[in-house]
Parts: structure tokens; C-alpha cells; sequence
């Protein structure tokens, strides 16, 4: 089971192991879920009395023994709305200290699939009236980040009403066939011979350049010059693409 969205959301390993452990056996001592986690006798205690304050575990007394037992998984949306709400009240200031320092250009370095997908969604939410693309291949499409990403992309994309405009490779000519039955969506072809590792997004004033290796990167730069500079050459390439 991949519980790295748990980690997302601030738990340490050590209240992961816990929860889960938890979840399985229901209502259990310390000793049990000890026993069942595989942890150090201080450092479950120290994960049981988090998670009681985050409200993800609670606990009754049978004497003087302390029995635990995991709340419902849903209650995960009260935690994540209570770190929304906090995270609303800091945002001004945040806001406030960015645009002190603020630039006209703006160059970014983002490591990994994690980071990759940050930089995409920065990209979507740079308020940028199209989504051009182009670049890209079979290999980065389904082998480095993998179908189902690449389509909650794109859903993504149509749920903000962001049309885009896209130049494939032939080698990836049946993803590009099925966006183009979204909408909101039009994709044009060139031979398989233009195949790259990189795909290089332009919306807004932003160029995004996403390099699809083992370990993938991306440079994301926000500069009108430039992103008006790579909108020439995407429409030489949508212009050359066949449908």
C-alpha cells in the first residue's frame, strides 16, 4: 500500500506505521501495537500522543490501561481541512512578504516526479490563456511519469477551462488521439523522429522545460520575452504538425 500521501500531509513514519497498525487491529493496548509497528517502546508513545491530537486516533481507559483504537479514515478530511483553514489565515502575509521581493523574471529548478508534478501545476495555475506544448515521447509518456498522470493532467487543465494546443510525436499518436476527443483540447503530429526526452510547456509568461530521465528534472522560467519567444517557435512546429 503506497502511503506516501500520508507523508504529504505531515505524518511522520513513525504515525504512519502506528495509524496503519492500528487500523488492523482494532482496539489494542500500547504493547500490541507496539509488537505490530516494529518501533521503539518511546517513540510509539510519542506517535500515539500525536496522532490523539490530531484527531486521527482516540483511546478509553480499562483501569489504569490506556486501549487505543484508529478513528475513521474519512476523519482525514477534518484533518486536512483544519491545515486548509490555518493555511488560509498565514496565506496573506505570505503573500504579502512575495511581493516584497518580487521580480520580473522568475527561474525555478524542480527535482523528481514529485517535483515535476509541482511545476505542472504552477504552470496550470498561472492564470495563461493557452497551454502549448510540444516535445516529448512514448518513453516519457507512459514509462517515466506513467498514463494516468499525464490524463489527471489534462483533467486538470479542462477543469480550470484552459484550452491548449499540443504538437506530439507520432510515437505517442494514440494518447494524442484520445486528448483530442477532450475538450478544450487539439492536437497536432510530427514523425516520430522528433521524439525528445523534454517537453517544453509555454502558458502565460511562463516557459516550463520538463527533462524526462530516471530522475527527472524541471527548469521553469517566467519571463514574457522568453515565453513570447517560445510561442514563435511552437507555431512554426503547429504550423508544420499534421492533425
Amino acid at each position: 500500500m503506497d502511503v506516501t500521501i500520508l507523508e504529504d500531509l505531515g505524518l511522520t513514519q513513525a504515525e504512519i506505521k502506528v495509524y496503519i497498525s492500528l487500523l488492523e487491529l482494532g482496539s489494542s493496548s500500547a504493547g500490541r501495537i507496539l509488537e505490530k509497528a516494529g518501533i521503539q517502546n518511546s517513540v510509539t508513545h510519542r506517535a500515539l500522543n500525536s496522532l490523539i491530537e490530531k484527531g486521527l486516533i482516540s483511546y478509553i481507559l480499562e483501569g489504569k490501561k490506556k486501549i487505543y483504537q484508529a478513528t475513521n479514515p474519512e476523519n482525514f478530511h477534518d484533518f486536512i481541512d483544519d491545515k486548509r483553514k490555518r493555511f488560509d489565515k498565514l496565506l496573506p502575509e505570505l503573500k504579502k512578504r512575495q511581493g516584497a521581493s518580487k521580480s520580473n523574471s522568475l527561474g525555478e529548478i524542480f527535482k523528481g516526479k514529485r517535483g515535476i508534478t509541482q511545476m505542472y501545476i504552477t504552470l496550470l495555475n498561472s492564470n495563461g490563456k493557452e497551454y502549448n506544448t510540444f516535445g516529448g515521447g512514448d518513453e516519457v509518456a507512459y514509462e517515466i511519469m506513467g498514463d494516468m498522470w499525464w490524463k489527471n493532467l489534462h483533467v486538470r487543465r479542462i477543469t480550470k477551462k484552459i484550452p491548449s494546443r499540443q504538437v506530439f510525436d507520432e510515437s505517442i499518436r494514440k494518447f494524442g488521439d484520445e486528448l483530442n476527443k477532450k475538450k478544450m483540447s487539439k492536437v497536432k503530429f510530427l514523425p516520430k523522429e522528433y521524439a525528445q526526452l523534454q517537453e517544453t510547456v509555454i502558458i502565460g509568461d511562463y516557459v516550463g522545460i520538463a527533462i524526462f530521465r530516471d530522475s527527472p528534472y524541471g527548469i521553469l522560467i517566467k519571463d514574457k520575452v522568453l515565453a513570447d519567444a517560445y510561442r514563435q517557435q511552437f507555431e512554426i512546429l503547429w504550423n508544420k504538425a499534421k492533425n
